[in-house]
């Protein structure tokens, strides 16, 4: 009997971890142990995580494969399923599907340099492929992690950033751009526009020992080295249009830039239509796109 791929698993939440504003991890475990034993997935896929009586939401596996007792799903709280999950409490059950879409060819990577580029959201499904990296250690290079939010506040995984920080071979960057809105681009690929001036003044709190500025000017300032180097990106359309021209001044090849559309996510399985850019469905072609794939999607965008 062919198995319903409209079925969700049971999952049950065992902790619930604020993160930052509106947003929190969920860790969940398998009601069915078999159905625990035999999951797998791999770095930058995503599932269905559902509350039932609400409906479904797309969400980014955020927890490395290696992990075989829980697996963890981060998200804001922003429309109907996603406040629906916020309201759910330690012990309650919810469904998931998945895991669907292509991942990071992280394991094409043996002996380079590794360079994590997020923007506000954009960490949740770079978290477990970081997570992996560093229980990999042996088989990378050096790590370079960029992230950036609006505000120190906004920042995810504040407990695991400071364990990042003092890793051995790893840099993180951390970046706040707290002067308002990002001034739109006059065409896609233009980089002209991309300004640090802000339609209000900055406003930062006391204590933070970042940087303050833009995901591609901070990348720009970070004298990163592109030989034997892959980059990975996930974050907001308008930050990979520009990051994505930064990268290749320096000396990046599209070859070796790989980004997540998760936020793209719609049904998973290619059935409802509303993920498709052009005519390439991102959730059976993705989510994850190199350069250039993702350089001849912009036009449809």
């Amino acid at each position: 009997m062919t198995e319903n791929i409209y079925a969700p698993k049971l999952m049950r939440i065992e902790e619930i971890i604020a993160e930052a504003p509106a947003v929190r991890t969920l860790r969940l475990k398998f009601l069915d142990g078999a159905e625990a034993k035999n999951f797998s997935f791999q770095p930058g896929q995503f599932g269905l995580f559902g509350v039932f009586g609400e409906g479904e939401c797309p969400l980014c596996i955020a927890t490395p494969p290696a992990e075989k007792d829980y697996m963890e799903c981060t998200f804001r709280k922003m429309g109907k399923v996603t406040s629906a999950l916020w309201d759910k409490e330690v012990g309650e059950v919810i469904g998931f599907r998945g895991p669907y879409g292509n991942w990071f060819p992280i394991d094409e990577m043996k002996g380079q340099d590794l360079v994590f580029v997020a923007g506000g959201i954009g960490i949740f499904p770079l978290r477990g492929l970081i997570w992996y990296s560093l229980g990999e250690r042996e088989r990378f290079g050096h790590l370079d992690i960029i992230y950036g939010a609006q505000t120190p506040e906004d920042l995810a995984y504040k407990r695991e950033l400071k364990e990042w920080e003092v890793a051995e071979d790893v840099r993180l960057i951390k970046t706040v751009d707290p002067g308002g809105p990002y001034r739109p681009p006059r065409r896609c690929g233009e980089t002209e526009g991309w300004a640090s001036k802000r339609s209000r003044p900055a406003r930062l709190s006391t204590g933070w020992d970042g940087k303050v500025g833009l995901v591609p000017e901070v990348l720009k300032e970070a004298a990163l080295s592109s030989e034997n180097a892959a980059v990975f990106i996930c974050g907001p359309l308008l930050m990979l249009r520009f990051t994505v021209p930064v990268l290749g001044e320096l000396g990046f090849r599209d070859e070796d830039i790989f980004l997540s559309l998760e936020a793209k996510m719609k049904c998973g399985v290619g059935k409802c239509g509303r993920c498709n850019i052009g005519d390439t469905f991102v959730c059976k072609e993705g989510p994850i796109f190199s350069a250039a794939q993702f350089k001849s999607l912009l036009p449809d965008m």
